[in-house]
């Protein structure tokens, strides 16, 4: 029997996150031909509810609040206990993001039922789900299920495919009022370092910087490879602790937990905090001077070489592709 499924939207700078339409994919799988609802929180939604449904979502819930303009823990949990009590749902799908990773273990809480996080896989079966989540840094998985009450998972970004985009799928959005009162966090106003590119978190190709870049001029080709190749650029906590790149760039147990496509590591010795954050990437291609480096352990190819001199080839060559398969 088909299920009822919430699918919570995440909003970065007014866009939708990819990780939203991944939820809905991983929605769609547990509802088992039931229904998706996806829900918008924030201010100023406007027509990205619309979106919601050409990627898969069957009707779309949107809480619209000056005070939700920011993520605040009580703000986003208020508006979506409140639908949560009204919709009923069987199954929640947060993103396993900062936001998802701060918000749901509160609503867990508050609704007194278990949550699986950092889902990276699911298995529907005749005798329910199974969810697959990595452990011990990614150096092993587990299967778990939730035998009874509601099934609550996060799934981590660039895991499970998004369905594809129908544009002429139509749907239901609806506004809900919700009132959100007793903020005991008020956010004035979010200061933060310009960026550009594609979301680390979120990025396909990553090309990441260790202590072998030597300084900050060192990132600058690793910049323009993934420029050529439209990926980010991350780094090691070696790379960021020596001052040579932000720690936003940070990629390891301590930073940001990353599976793209692609990853490109270069003059990264490979210590076992850094492989936490990124052993999990479909390809791994490493670069370093020293052939005994522990990065060759987990990548898939590996080049022993100068990275400043093999980085220019590697984006001179992607160019020459490049063009040449746009002739």
């Amino acid at each position: 029997m088909g299920k009822k499924v919430l699918v919570l939207g995440e909003l970065r700078e007014g866009s939708l996150r990819n990780v939203s339409f991944e939820a809905i994919a991983a929605g769609k799988q547990i509802a088992n031909g039931g229904e998706v609802v996806a829900v918008l929180v924030g201010d100023q939604i406007g027509s990205l509810g619309k979106e919601m449904i050409q990627y898969g979502a069957d009707r779309v819930l949107t809480v619209e609040d000056e005070k939700l303009k920011h993520y605040t823990s009580d703000g986003y949990s208020q508006a979506l206990l409140t639908i949560i009590e009204k919709e009923n749902p069987e199954g929640i799908v947060f993103g396993h993001t900062a936001l998802g990773k701060d918000l749901s273990p509160k609503i867990a809480s508050k609704l007194n039922i278990g949550l699986i996080s950092d889902v990276t896989s699911l298995e529907v079966k005749d005798d329910g789900y199974t969810f697959i989540r990595p452990i011990y840094s990614g150096k092993a998985f587990e299967k778990k299920k939730i035998i009874e009450g509601i099934v609550f998972i996060t799934i981590r970004p660039n895991n499970i495919d998004p369905l594809s985009k129908d544009e002429n799928k139509a749907g239901d959005i609806q506004s809900v009022s919700v009132e959100i009162k007793d903020l005991r966090t008020i956010i004035k106003e979010v200061v933060k370092k310009a960026s550009e590119g594609v979301d680390l978190s979120e990025a396909k190709v990553i090309i990441a910087g260790g202590r072998g870049v030597k300084s900050a001029e060192g990132f600058e080709p690793l910049q323009e490879l993934a420029n050529v190749l439209g990926g980010a650029v991350g780094a090691s906590r070696g790379a960021c602790d020596a001052d040579y790149c932000d720690y936003s760039l940070q990629i390891g147990q301590t930073g940001k937990v990353v599976t793209p496509d692609l990853y490109i590591a270069c003059g990264i010795s490979g210590a076992i905090q850094h492989l936490a954050g990124m052993s999990n990437s479909k390809v791994i291609v490493a670069i370093n001077k020293d052939p005994e480096a522990n990065i060759f352990n987990v990548a898939d190819y590996g080049i022993v070489g100068d990275l400043f001199e093999v980085v220019p080839l590697l984006t001179e060559e992607f160019r020459k592709m490049k063009a040449g398969s746009s002739n």
